[in-house]
């Protein structure tokens, strides 16, 4: 898949931009704060419907604009598509495929796949289980349509079931007919949230290895309570409902599931060095990268948001080496560091552009 173009109105602090991109490496150069990753939040927005950051929509306008466009030009499996999204104060949002209006915007996800690799991935060691819910339901909503179904199911009568135990509710064939349907997408959840990271762990080792250069064992385990080998989720909830009740909230399920992350063992928020962390969400995202790319048949974009910041000149070097060697497809990248891209550029020896940002406005740099 490739992004041929993009058309911006109004979108954060970008008043006007159309680009043309290179089919292999964009390089975006500028300082801090210039628009760098506002491109990119708006190729994220084409891609997941919403900013990268989870930004109201409402925040994505220019400050002192009623609108916004977001307009990409796609080749998608040998096919033109061509998605624009549209945000207007105090309405709901718009995305378009083909001219054509979504009747549901969730089913949009996973017709362009994408990977985005940035500082804020430190959330994934550092925040709660909830941040590593988001990227697991992120990963897999793209590739397993039933996936996303069953979440945005579950999500609903987890908000009812809870609802129901702060007002005191004591109906209990209230509970069993929620806990009935709960227990129905629960168990794709589960087994789908397994297969996963049991898939993921592999191609995740491996891409740690390359770009740490040392031999540590890098993990990534699920914890659920829900899944092979485990009861029913109405079970366990059945089970728990005393306790349920006196915390007003539904103690297991999996909105409870988190990913384990460890390093020879031991936790890496507890253990590891900044270099360490940092080389252990990238390799995160290469693994998710190669993981979309099997599945869904098709090179996601592969965007690189200041990654290079804090990384000692091995680890820099060997993430080029990595990227630029590995069948990685179209690439974005944003630096204050023109070196950085000069060597990624040069390494790879392929086709790339190159602009400038300076407070919202893209100049082209020649070759």
């Amino acid at each position: 898949m490739i992004l041929r173009s993009i058309d911006i109105t109004n979108f954060k602090n970008i008043e006007r931009a159309h680009l043309d991109f290179s089919p292999k490496v964009n390089c975006l150069l500028g300082d801090n704060g210039m628009g760098k990753s506002n491109l990119l939040d708006a190729l994220h927005l084409l891609s997941f419907t919403k900013s990268f950051t989870g930004a109201p929509d409402q925040m994505l306008i220019r400050a002192g604009e009623d609108f916004a466009i977001v307009r990409g030009d796609y080749e998608r499996s040998g096919a033109d598509e061509e998605i624009i999204a549209g945000l207007q104060r105090g309405r709901r949002k718009s995305f378009r495929r083909g001219g054509k209006e979504y009747k549901r915007i969730s089913s949009h996800i996973g017709l362009l796949p994408l990977v985005m690799v940035s500082p804020a991935d430190m959330d994934l060691i550092n925040g709660s289980g909830e941040e590593r819910r988001r990227f697991m339901d992120m990963v897999i909503s793209q590739t397993d349509p039933r996936y996303l179904d069953a979440v945005v199911r579950y999500t609903r009568l987890l908000d009812q079931r809870n609802r129901l135990l702060r007002d005191g509710a004591a109906d209990a064939g209230i509970f069993e007919a929620i806990d009935f349907q709960m227990d129905a997408a629960a168990a794709y959840i589960g087994a789908r949230r397994h297969e996963w990271t049991a898939e993921l762990q592999g191609m995740f080792a491996r891409y740690y290895s390359a770009i740490s250069g040392a031999p540590e064992a890098a993990c990534v385990s699920l914890t659920a309570h829900v899944g092979p080998g485990k009861p029913p989720l109405s079970e366990l909830l059945r089970e728990r409902f005393g306790r349920d009740t006196l915390l007003h909230h539904t103690s297991a399920g999996p909105h409870r599931d988190d990913l384990e992350l460890t390093l020879d063992g031991m936790p890496v928020r507890r253990t590891a060095s900044q270099g360490q962390c940092k080389t252990f969400t990238i390799a995160l995202r290469l693994a998710q990268y190669e993981f979309l790319s099997r599945a869904c048949g098709m090179a996601p974009l592969l965007l690189l948001d200041d990654i290079f910041d804090k990384l000692d000149a091995g680890r820099v070097g060997r993430i080029i080496s990595t990227v630029g060697t590995h069948g990685f497809g179209q690439i974005f990248i944003t630096d204050t560091n023109r070196r950085h891209l000069d060597e990624i550029v040069a390494f790879m020896g392929a086709d790339h552009r190159l602009w400038s940002v300076d407070h919202g406005v893209f100049d082209m740099i020649p070759a």
